[in-house]
């Protein structure tokens, strides 16, 4: 088990085998290769939290629940990093920031994971871009 303190909830314990390991870091924190991944409530929304930095956590939710059209190659030297062998261990995840009543997820930096080894990158996806989602507009339709 290990234990780490967090801003957002406090010290947290879990065992060796959640942390799923990104060798190059995410944009912006390469220095931060160590995570877990928490379910938010009873939603689909999850937080991806750094375990060497209590600070740093991100709202993440897999981009097709989404826009089920997404789409992109995950290349063969990301698949040899995270050691995927077989399609039902990837896992695909979008970061997400909710900023001016708007919910906006980062669909040209998504975040690939082998669920068996634990080993996640993160991709840069040249055409998505970012899909917002207004929340006021969608309530009053």
């Amino acid at each position: 088990m290990i234990s780490f303190p967090t801003t957002r909830f406090g010290t947290i314990e879990v065992p060796e085998e959640q942390v799923i390991h990104f060798p190059d870091g995410l944009f912006g924190f390469p220095s931060l290769k160590r995570y877990i991944l928490m379910d938010h409530k009873d939603t689909e929304v999850k937080w991806l939290q750094a375990v060497d930095d209590p600070y740093v956590a991100f709202i993440v939710i897999n981009p097709f629940l989404i826009n089920p059209s997404y789409q992109f190659e995950v290349p063969d030297t990301v698949k040899k990093l995270i050691g995927l062998e077989e399609v039902d261990d990837l896992a695909i995840l979008a970061i997400v920031r909710v900023e001016n009543n708007m919910v906006m997820a980062n669909f040209q930096g998504p975040l690939i994971l082998n669920s068996a080894t634990k080993t996640g990158f993160q991709l840069v996806v040249e055409s998505p871009g970012v899909y917002a989602y207004n929340r006021e507009l969608q309530e009053k339709t």
